[in-house]
């Protein structure tokens, strides 16, 4: 397809917690996903993408900034958004003219002030109008510490205007009481019906947006959805997409978790009806636009924040360097992208910063980000030879094949146990300088380090990773 002449509206359908490896395309994992792979089927896919920072916050942080993850002002999920800091939502709004939009979690700062409607002082960051609920959960919580307070987002008070705030947040106390162990693998049905399910207000939200966006101007909307986060969420009726009759998924991989092989299948059988789920919420945003006439000049942009490990080298959730941690999906289709393409080379969603700029005519500045455009377009190849991604004490360095790691302990990442996200800069650094770094060939596994095999690599890497952590671009 030639490249665009004038600025598309920009689609960019935002998962959180969706490993690499869990799309229908893949032959290996038996999920569901006729409508990412009508994407696949008229866009790019690429094969090999990581998030900056394997954690909901800082990995969003560096996305709207623009930096890599020790740039990004963000460490870890305690910390704000700086708000001196522009957004690229600011300046598509700001210098390109877009109508900006965003709905669904707001996971940049905890500090913003959603309000019933969703998008009070949604300005401030760079949006036009917004519809923004809190991360699952955080609200929920928030009424089972004082349950006097009133809802303060639009999809809480729906909850309880519905009759149903009271059973989710039973639900969500009974979970909190088994602990973080029994959490995690509780597969039950959360009791929320179909109709108010996250990704379903989260989805409607969306595509209210669309319908009022002006049609003098070109827009962008941003649909941060729940799921596939937290294994155990589904309702009843996803609750049987995997069990009626059962599939079976691939066992965890170097798991030493005490968690019986068929719990382990349980909570995969959850995670792929929420990853369905997800797959039916995009197949209802690419039918809208059809409808409209606007899917062939709308640039489609499909992703997730981080991946989740499912068990993988006794992990749960993310926060590690592993691939099913660091790795997420990326799917491009629309004006401007080449059909039915496929690219293994290593990319970041860091990346997405400068594209989305690109394409609105905009030159991204000096931030850590490229454009991947001619990538995209199938002209050109991707803008990176290695990528990165750090949180804590670790960072990391991968070229596609060969990954180095410095300050990452993997007895200190098992189960549900971790090392603090955020660390004072000279404790980071003397525990980088005290671990010796880790090289895994992905090709094989993530289980052996190989780096006493490869001292040219190690080398290599490690100039690279350097270079990163000093800021040198």
């Amino acid at each position: 397809m030639p490249e665009t002449a004038t600025e598309p509206n920009i689609l960019f359908l935002f998962t959180d917690e969706q490993r690499p490896d869990w799309l229908g395309p893949d032959p290996e994992v038996p999920v569901r996903t006729p409508n990412i792979e009508r994407l696949v089927d008229r866009g790019t896919w690429f094969r090999d993408a990581v998030c900056p920072s394997p954690v909901c916050n800082p990995s969003r942080a560096c996305l709207a900034s623009g930096y890599e993850y020790d740039r990004c002002g963000v460490p870890g999920n305690s910390v704000d958004y700086p708000p001196n800091r522009t957004t690229y939502y600011e300046r598509l709004r700001d210098e390109a003219g877009y109508h900006v939009m965003g709905t669904g979690k707001w996971d940049i700062t905890s500090g913003f002030p959603l309000g019933l409607s969703g998008n009070r002082n949604c300005e401030q960051w760079g949006f036009s109008d917004t519809r923004f609920i809190p991360a699952k959960g955080q609200t929920v919580r928030r009424i089972i510490d004082d349950p006097n307070d009133e809802p303060r987002d639009p999809y809480t008070a729906y909850l309880d205007e519905r009759g149903s705030l009271d059973d989710i947040v039973e639900d969500y106390e009974r979970r909190r009481a088994a602990g973080n162990t029994t959490k995690w693998i509780a597969t039950y049905p959360t009791p929320l019906d179909q109709e108010e399910y996250y990704d379903e207000w989260i989805t409607r939200a969306g595509l209210d947006l669309i319908d009022d966006a002006p049609d003098d101007e070109p827009w962008f909307l941003e649909v941060n959805f729940q799921n596939p986060h937290f294994t155990w969420d589904v309702t009843e009726e996803m609750h049987g997409w995997y069990r009626d009759p059962p599939v079976e998924f691939p066992d965890p991989v170097d798991c030493d978790l005490s968690v019986p092989p068929g719990t382990h299948q349980e909570i995969r059988r959850n995670y792929a009806a929420m990853v369905e789920h997800i797959d039916r919420c995009v197949g209802r945003f690419l039918d809208d636009l059809e409808a409209r006439g606007e899917l062939e000049d709308t640039l489609i942009v499909f992703s997730s924040d981080h991946g989740e490990m499912l068990g993988d080298h006794g992990q749960w959730q993310k926060l590690s360097p592993h691939q099913a941690s660091v790795g997420v999906p990326l799917i491009a289709a629309g004006p401007g992208v080449a059909d039915r393409e496929q690219i293994t080379d290593p990319v970041t969603i860091l990346d997405l910063h400068a594209t989305f700029l690109d394409y609105a005519g905009l030159d991204a500045g000096d931030v850590d980000s490229r454009s991947m455009r001619d990538a995209f377009a199938g002209a050109g190849p991707v803008p990176r030879d290695v990528v990165y991604s750090g949180l804590g004490a670790w960072r990391m360095v991968y070229d596609g094949r060969y990954k180095l790691i410095e300050g990452y302990e993997p007895t200190h990442r098992r189960g549900s146990e971790h090392e603090p996200m955020i660390l004072a800069p000279e404790i980071a650094e003397r525990r980088r300088r005290e671990r010796e770094p880790i090289l895994y060939d992905v090709h094989a596994n993530e289980t052996e380090d190989v780096a006493a095999d490869h001292p040219d690599v190690v080398d290599r890497l490690e100039t690279a990773l350097h270079a990163y952590i000093d800021g040198e671009r």
